[in-house]
């Protein structure tokens, strides 16, 4: 099937029986979030989990690993301001640990630096032996570029996590910038022969790297397998990235290459965004009928964490669990995996064909791009459009049937989602973000376009 190859007709086959029930919710507002929960609570096994096994090292790797760029939260008295909610991380990390987790995922640059200090709290509650914690040389910035600067955030990793070794230790999101940022940051100061160092020396257990952006940095890393000798690679793999990653992003390469050439190499893979920053949790009310059709009982986002998990070269599988019924779920998923049939993997290609037909804009809610000098909310004014997009409240003109209700639910939503003071409007095109962004998102651009969207919804001269 080549890629959007689906006519209306098509399309209505596709959907089957789900299009009855869930058809007419494409075009109206649903506020519900089909994202987190399954239907059958019950109880979870502790002593269930998938594991898979690291070829270098022997370590035994739970099948869900825990991402921790979105750590739970509370509000502070400082003006748009929060504090990384110990108590709830620590109890998270405890469940989690309990239920056989026990990969942990970590960097400098996650919570607005706050992460590995929040994570270095809750772990070094537990045996060391008992967790395998992974952190990234973070060096985003030129002004961390320099030898003496990249050793020192790698020094501070280690002391914010209270650990005298790390197990799985990354080169952070090489491809942003191109091979003179892969440069600048690794070879040139020459931290990446420093970083070998360290793993020889014991302090670094597994070295390796995540991947986005510019394909020639991937490609070129990996020619170098046999003198680095990478331990693992991190991708970003769903069912829509798997063949249509550029189609979501032009930028962006196909999962299927890119896990096919660490399979060459038998390096293993560990998976970020299986749900495409939430994006294949909040699908349109059509899929999640079709979803439900199939396997009634089940999670929207199951399908995907599922899908992520098959492949047998993959390490683990990356979720950011905030929540505690998120972790639950992908607990459930994971204690056992069950894997995808053929006929599971040729439903969810059609499924992401039919996903592609709705063009929301490819922002994973990573922060990256945070804080705005100007004070905006980038994350959730994308994030709102693309909820819209996806309910069917993002009317292409005045005349469309649902204009009124969309319309409606769009402004006030707006207005709920984002405070005023932080909405696109007050974009002045700096263009500081879109250098942060690892999914190559010209942010200003869809700032400036949802503004006008929303002038024209505000004037009704759409």
């Amino acid at each position: 099937m080549k890629k959007k190859d689906i006519d209306r007709r098509k399309f209505l086959k596709i959907l089957g029986a789900g299009a009855v029930t869930t058809t007419a919710a494409m075009y109206g507002c649903k506020s519900e979030n089909h994202s987190a929960t399954t239907e059958h609570p019950g109880n979870i096994p502790t002593d269930k989990m998938t594991y898979r096994t690291n070829p270098t090292t022997g370590d035994h790797v739970s099948l869900l690993g825990y991402g921790c760029m979105r750590l739970p939260t509370v509000p502070t008295a400082q003006e748009n301001g929060d504090d990384i909610d110990q108590e709830m991380v620590n109890k998270l990390t405890d469940y989690a640990l309990a239920h056989g987790v026990n990969y942990f995922d970590t960097s400098p640059a996650y919570c607005k630096g706050r992460s590995e200090h929040a994570m270095g709290i809750a772990l070094s509650r537990h045996p060391r032996n008992s967790y395998f914690i992974a952190t990234k040389l973070s060096n985003f910035s030129p002004d961390t570029w320099s030898r003496e600067a990249s050793i020192a955030m790698y020094r501070n990793s280690l002391k914010e996590l209270q650990v005298d070794y790390i197990d799985y230790m990354l080169l952070h999101a090489i491809g942003m910038g191109g091979m003179e940022a892969l440069k600048g940051r690794y070879l040139d100061n020459g931290i990446l022969d420093f970083l070998i160092a360290e793993r020889k020396a014991g302090r670094i257990r597994n070295l390796g790297f995540s991947y986005h952006g510019d394909i020639e940095v991937f490609d070129y890393l990996l020619s170098r397998h046999e003198e680095i000798k990478w331990d693992f690679v991190q991708i970003q793999l769903n069912y829509v990235d798997w063949k249509h990653a550029k189609e979501v992003n032009p930028r962006n390469t196909d999962a299927e290459y890119l896990y096919g050439e660490l399979t060459k190499r038998n390096i293993p893979s560990i998976i970020m965004e299986p749900l495409l920053g939430g994006r294949l949790s909040n699908v349109p009310n059509h899929i999640v009928g079709r979803l439900k059709q199939r396997r009634p009982t089940d999670s929207v986002a199951s399908w995907a964490f599922r899908f992520a998990g098959s492949p047998e070269k993959v390490l683990t599988v990356l979720s950011g669990m905030t929540y505690m019924e998120h972790l639950q779920d992908n607990l459930r998923t994971y204690s056992p995996l069950l894997t995808l049939s053929q006929e599971d993997k040729d439903f969810l290609e059609e499924t992401a064909q039919l996903m592609l037909k709705y063009p929301t804009v490819p922002c994973n809610d990573c922060k990256y791009c945070m804080p705005c000098p100007y004070g905006i909310d980038i994350p959730s004014i994308l994030i709102h459009y693309n909820k819209c997009v996806n309910e069917g409240n993002v009317p292409q003109d005045s005349q469309a049937e649902n204009y009124r209700n969309a319309r409606r639910a769009f402004l006030i939503g707006y207005d709920r989602s984002v405070p005023r003071l932080r909405q696109a409007n007050h974009c002045i095109g700096c263009n500081q973000c879109i250098h942060h962004c690892p999914q190559n998102i010209n942010i200003p651009k869809e700032l400036g376009r949802i503004d006008q969207f929303v002038e024209q919804l505000k004037q009704g001269t759409l």
